[in-house]
């Protein structure tokens, strides 16, 4: 039954039912990739690189698009839900897994909230909704944060009302959210463009030295959101065990996804520079200087239509910038709640995770969960500039753990069938790996020190668990296929201390840590820290692979993980779904 199990035929989850087809899958993916990061990010990416970040989403486009490839090769073999939390696990054990689980699992419960204070900060530009925004600090008032909590209570609704209620409400919902970003790109383009804006204040080579360009067009990738706007890709992977026909579906949604997304976004960005009104522009003085425009850092869109005579569009998008956000917010409340579902599948925390609703078939605890993790995030971080970079971290590092699978289980376990073979995966896998890094590294000190506290959380209740034996799956501690993994993380916080990129207090910057630790900032030269970054990173990498798990191990991860999920029909040698 194992080897029949691993040689690629359809893995069933126990107790999900499998509704999802094919644009339900797509178009998870597409709901969570269009989100609050068309209507924040084109102005944070602006205001750090002016019409350079054009470059910057055309970078991050390109290192998205490899690392979601990898991502569709282990989708197709591996049908389960919240896969990103799982493959890591089959190729090198449970310490490596239930490092990488965790990071999918802070990636994927933050991003609700950050939805919805997308959602709350552009209702405040309403006559009557005022009170929910303080224009002066640029975090939501008391008011604010628990409207963003009832809207995520909301999510939490619809998903105990079941999986199938979800994927139709998505399906409307991204739907809109595709239609309005080409609303406002065909709209601006055509009525107010402003081609000089692209060379106003230094245009593309704002910075003004060889030097400071190129940092800051790296440096807008995480921090100006511009990678979590194009991340999401992997929620059809996550509802893979909820898909009808996985493998043939799970490869083909994820690519054309991000396809779409990539689009979108360098479009919405191009728009969005050339329909600023100069005068804007000239009395910021500077592109960063946009950010202190009060009105504009609020509701980006909204105000830019606003100022340019587009009442209507102004309506639109200030409706958008509610469902839209609002629609993200929801898949992430379902995917955190199917990531905590797979760890609890590969026996790093309760087996109360898994336990589904009798008639809906919706793991209720784990969706509760996922709501309470996401009152956590948005307790201490009430505004989306300040939550993002963090989200991105979280998610950079959960995907990570992809590539380093692909590479191991194409050594150990060549003979499964792939759906979706990816072309040149031996090339293709380091370079995503590599890329990940960069943007970890571009993420600096201060964010990286913020996830690793959650990381380290994280592991605390997962040893909890263990110790007190809540999950009967519990798996052997697998350290010597894991031996590279706490030398990563500590060789990139230490490269990011020495780095160029994003100085600050150890934790974040938060409260005492403000002044512990902050970071050398630009003690590597600019280019040779890539070059070490890339080094460090192949070298991690070809040690992983070396690391693996063994063929024998492998298997009886896939198989135990789960249990009586294939029948073996031994009279005529095939497999079926169980």
């Amino acid at each position: 039954m194992l080897t029949s199990a691993v040689e690629g035929e359809v893995i069933r989850e126990q107790g999900l039912k499998r509704t999802v087809g094919f644009f339900g899958l797509m178009w998870a993916s597409e709901g969570s990739i269009i989100g609050s990061g068309w209507l924040f990010g084109a102005l944070a990416a602006t205001a750090l690189a002016g019409p350079g970040s054009l470059l910057s989403w055309l970078i991050a486009a390109i290192m998205v698009i490899v690392i979601a490839l990898v991502h569709a090769e282990l989708g197709g073999m591996f049908a389960v839900t919240g896969g990103t939390a799982r493959y890591p696990h089959y190729a090198y054990g449970s310490v490596a897994g239930a490092t990488f689980g965790w990071f999918s699992y802070l990636q994927a419960a933050a991003v609700a909230p950050i939805e919805a204070i997308a959602a709350v900060t552009y209702m405040s530009t309403t006559s009557w909704g005022g009170f929910m925004y303080n224009s002066k600090t640029g975090i939501l008032t008391t008011d604010g944060v628990l409207i963003a909590i009832g809207l995520m209570l909301v999510f939490v609704i619809i998903n105990v009302v079941g999986i199938r209620w979800f994927a139709h409400t998505n399906t409307t919902i991204t739907t809109w959210k595709v239609i309005i970003p080409l609303l406002a790109i065909v709209v601006f383009l055509g009525f107010r463009f402003h081609a000089s804006n692209f060379s106003a204040n230094g245009g593309f080579w704002y910075g003004g030295t060889a030097h400071t360009v190129p940092k800051a067009i790296m440096e807008a990738i995480p921090h100006a959101g511009i990678v979590f706007a194009l991340l999401g890709f992997e929620q059809a992977v996550q509802l893979g065990g909820e898909s009808r026909n996985p493998q043939r579906d799970l490869p083909r949604a994820v690519i054309g996804a991000v396809l779409i997304g990539c689009v979108i976004y360098i479009l919405v960005q191009f728009a969005f520079v050339g329909a600023l009104h100069p005068s804007t522009i000239a009395h910021a003085g500077t592109w960063g200087r946009l950010m202190t425009n009060a009105l504009l850092a609020q509701s980006p869109y909204y105000t830019v239509a606003k100022i340019a005579g587009l009442a209507w569009l102004a309506w639109i998008l200030r409706l958008d910038a509610v469902i839209s956000p609002s629609g993200t917010g929801l898949v992430y409340i379902t995917s955190a709640s199917r990531v905590s579902y797979g760890l609890s599948k590969n026996g790093y925390i309760p087996d109360a995770f898994e336990k589904t609703t009798a008639k809906s078939k919706v793991p209720l605890l784990a969706v509760v969960v996922a709501f309470l993790f996401g009152i956590l995030f948005l307790l201490p971080f009430p505004s989306w500039y300040k939550l993002v970079t963090a989200v991105t971290t979280s998610a950079v590092l959960m995907y990570c753990g992809a590539p380093l699978a692909l590479g191991a289980l194409r050594k150990s376990k060549p003979e499964i069938r792939r759906p979706y073979l990816l072309p040149a995966g031996g090339v293709l896998a380091p370079v995503a790996f590599v890329f990940g890094n960069f943007i970890i590294y571009w993420a600096g000190w201060s964010t990286i020190t913020a996830v690793y506290a959650g990381l380290i959380i994280g592991l605390i209740l997962m040893v909890l668990s263990y110790q007190f034996k809540l999950n009967a799956n519990r798996p052997k501690l697998d350290w010597a296929a894991a031996v590279w993994v706490f030398p990563w993380l500590l060789g990139m916080a230490i490269l990011c201390f020495f780095g160029n990129f994003g100085s600050g207090g150890i934790i974040g910057g938060v409260g005492i840590f403000k002044t512990v630790w902050n970071g050398a900032d630009g003690m590597i030269p600019l280019w040779w820290d890539l070059l070490i970054v890339a080094v460090w990173s192949l070298f991690i990498y070809y040690m992983a692979i070396y690391r693996r798990l063994d063929t024998a191990r492998v298997d009886q991860y896939v198989g135990t993980v789960q249990p009586g999920e294939v029948e073996h029909q031994a009279t005529t040698g095939t497999v079926t779904a169980g």
